[in-house]
């Protein structure tokens, strides 16, 4: 864990390393994958498969009757659990609805004769994909497959890899039938069923679910988490295919004062529980924070110390946050503001005094935390709001993924005689004209009443 004064912070950040997902190796295997796929279809996903995932099925489509079977097997095995997801996957449906509310068809006059609107139509086929490796991270479906169905897309495929019986995981598959079961979707096979699941991992599932093969339909967006190998298929396949954005290891920063607490070591205990949290993703994983002084860093990085002794993903942990940690002591609140804002991480707590006359000055995040009993992780399953945010500083120009991801806002005009139509048609006839488009030009001149006089 690296700890550094707010005025050395500029020199840490021009030197950081690049970003985990530029990786020269990481994109020549995917080029190779697609290119496959691409060729080949539904043989060169088994044949990646028998490579790449714990077994190759010979069926790439999961009948969504399996998705029923694990969710009632989970039931008996795992009630708590069950209910967890359940009530993970409510929350997570009332805050997409409340968003998708704020997406509205509109039409208005802005001049007389001179009707503009815009449209919001769902896409007709999107994908999740879902990870299945070191941890898989079923609470991924609930965050994606919602907004999806709250949005109104007609037809949601999820992709997983197999494991050795050939069928994503039990969890994945019983979260999927949560999620539509929330969303009042139909998984009886005898109907048209909006759900359609395939066991298939990595790039290759990038690729199938992009490209289409004899077996996977080709969509037209492509959502939720992944490896390297799955992240630069994407970015590879967009424009053949929308994305929801590139994801790269998790972060998080935490800026705190001490002044809202009365118990400064129990305010490091928690910073640190949060932090470690978020090391414990991935060796690449960046857990930050930003202090007013030194004594308060090092009470962070004893409590970390301590907590590390019993905590099962301490290996992983630790290499996070010898890669990446850092603590920040900072001389003020604008200051802290500053670096926030460059760092622009994926998660940022405020664990501030008057945390509300501050946060309209913080312009870069994913998603805010506000206050101590505010816990990332509360993000992360079970308060409602979406834990697929933008990371590597991406939260300088996007959020995170909601029911907008599965929209398209498409504009309309409708024109009738008027003086705000006519001119109108003589400036896009001037314009055309200027540009050398004499075709435009004519088009325009070709609605003008006059000439037609």
């Amino acid at each position: 864990m690296k700890i550094i004064e707010s005025n050395d912070f500029e020199t840490y950040w021009k030197n950081y390393s690049k970003k985990v997902t530029d990786d020269p190796k990481t994109e020549k295997t995917v080029k190779k994958i697609i290119n496959a796929v691409r060729k080949d279809g539904d043989k060169a996903v088994r044949k990646f498969a028998s490579k790449f995932d714990k077994s190759s099925p010979q069926k790439l489509e999961v009948p969504v009757s399996e998705a029923k079977l694990a969710l009632e097997t989970l039931r008996t095995s795992d009630k708590p659990l069950v209910e967890a997801l359940e009530l993970a996957a409510k929350n997570i449906y009332n805050f997409s609805n409340k968003q998708r509310e704020q997406f509205s068809d509109f039409e208005t006059e802005i001049d007389i004769g001179l009707f503009t609107g815009q449209k919001i139509i769902p896409v007709q086929r999107a994908a999740v994909y879902i990870p299945g490796g070191r941890f898989p991270l079923f609470s991924s479906v609930l965050m994606c497959m919602i907004p999806a169905f709250c949005a109104g897309v007609e037809e949601l495929i999820l992709s997983s890899p197999p494991m050795e019986n050939g069928l994503p995981d039990k969890r994945t598959l019983a979260a999927a039938a949560i999620a539509a079961q929330t969303c009042g979707i139909s998984l009886d096979e005898t109907n048209r069923c909006k759900l359609k699941i395939f066991a298939i991992g990595g790039a290759q599932a990038i690729a199938a679910l992009a490209l289409g093969t004899e077996s996977v339909p080709r969509v037209d967006v492509i959502t939720g988490p992944g490896s390297r190998f799955v992240a630069a298929a994407k970015r590879m396949l967009f424009g053949e295919v929308g994305i929801d954005f590139i994801a790269g290891p998790s972060d998080i920063l935490v800026i705190a004062d001490g002044k809202d607490s009365t118990n400064i070591e129990q305010t490091a205990d928690l910073i640190a529980a949060d932090m470690l949290a978020q090391a414990e993703h991935d060796p690449d994983a960046r857990a930050r924070a930003l202090v007013p002084n030194r004594e308060f860093a090092d009470k962070i990085v004893a409590a970390m110390e301590k907590r590390l002794v019993n905590l099962p993903t301490a290996e992983i942990a630790c290499a996070s946050l010898k890669n990446g940690g850092l603590i920040i002591i900072y001389s003020n609140m604008e200051e802290a503001v500053s670096i926030s804002n460059k760092i622009a991480p994926e998660h940022l707590e405020l664990q501030i005094a008057d945390a509300d006359k501050w946060i309209s000055r913080f312009k870069n995040y994913g998603s805010l935390f506000i206050g101590e009993l505010s816990a990332e992780v509360l993000g992360d399953y079970s308060a409602g709001v979406n834990h697929t945010l933008p990371t590597e500083t991406s939260a300088r120009f996007t959020g995170g993924l909601s029911a907008r991801h599965f929209l398209k806002t498409v504009t309309t005009l409708r024109c009738a005689k008027g003086d705000g139509f006519e001119r109108a048609r003589n400036a896009a006839e001037i314009i055309g004209r200027a540009e050398g488009l004499e075709g435009h030009a004519l088009s325009a001149a070709s609605r003008s009443e006059s000439k037609k006089n």
